[in-house]
Order: C-alpha cells, then structure tokens, then sequence
C-alpha cells in the first residue's frame, strides 16, 4: 500500500505538470483539489504515526478521515460534470482534474488499507469489508 501510494504521487505530479502545460482555463475548481490533496497529505502522515505506534484509536479515526475524501471526491466530480454540462470545452482539461482527483482519493483508499493492516496487527480482527461502527465497537 504504502508504495502504490508513492506510484499515485507520482502519477499526480506528472499530471499537474501536464495540466499546467496545457493551460487549463482558471475557472476549473482546482482549489477544491487543493483541499482534497491537503486531507490526503494529513491522512498519510497520521497513517505512517499509526503504524510507527501500533495505535488502533488512530487507525480507527483514519478511517473515519477517509470517508472525508471520499465525500470530496464526490462533490468535486460534481462540480467537474457541471462544469462540462456548461462549457464542452473544458471536457479535456476537466478530465485531467478528475484523474488527478481520483489518484488523490486513492491515496485515501491506500491510508484505509494500512489502518485495517494496523487492527489486524494489533487484535487480530479483519476489519475489511465491515462497517464503521462495526470496527468501532469491536476493537475500541
């Protein structure tokens, strides 16, 4: 997980490069981007303190944080189809935003998988496949 994470951060700075060459039109939200990428950034520096500690509280709020960036996620595709709706235009440059959202998500997704890693070491339930509030009772 930890080097998928590194092949989307990879992937995410070759793309800005290539929007940025592109010229993307301003009126893009890319500033929802930016949170998105800022809650993602945190979310793996608290996964990476989790895992150093063997902490299951952090592991179980990591994720709580990732259903934030899925939520993100969503209303950013959103914008980004309305967006395209208005302006066919923008499709290209929208499309480009959209992967790099979706790799920023999946840094996410990889966070998530290293704090159910994190449960497992330490009580040994799999919490893959659970709901929240199942994980939550079941090893807090």
């Amino acid at each position: 997980n930890l080097e998928r994470m590194g092949d989307e951060a990879n992937k995410m700075a070759r793309m800005v490069r290539s929007i940025i060459e592109s010229g993307a039109p301003r009126s893009l939200p890319s500033s929802d981007l930016r949170t998105a990428a800022e809650l993602a950034s945190g979310l793996l520096r608290k996964t990476l303190d989790a895992f150093a500690r063997l902490d299951v509280k952090a592991a179980v709020a990591i994720l709580k944080e990732d259903d934030l960036i899925d939520k993100e996620f969503d209303g950013f595709v959103r914008k980004l189809v309305t967006y395209m709706m208005e302006d066919p235009r923008t499709i290209s440059p929208s499309l480009d935003l959209l992967f790099l959202a979706k790799a920023i998500e999946r840094i996410g997704d990889h966070s998530k998988n290293v704090a159910e890693l994190i449960i497992y070491l330490v009580k040994g339930k799999d919490v893959r496949h659970t709901a929240l509030d199942e994980i939550e009772s079941a090893v807090l």
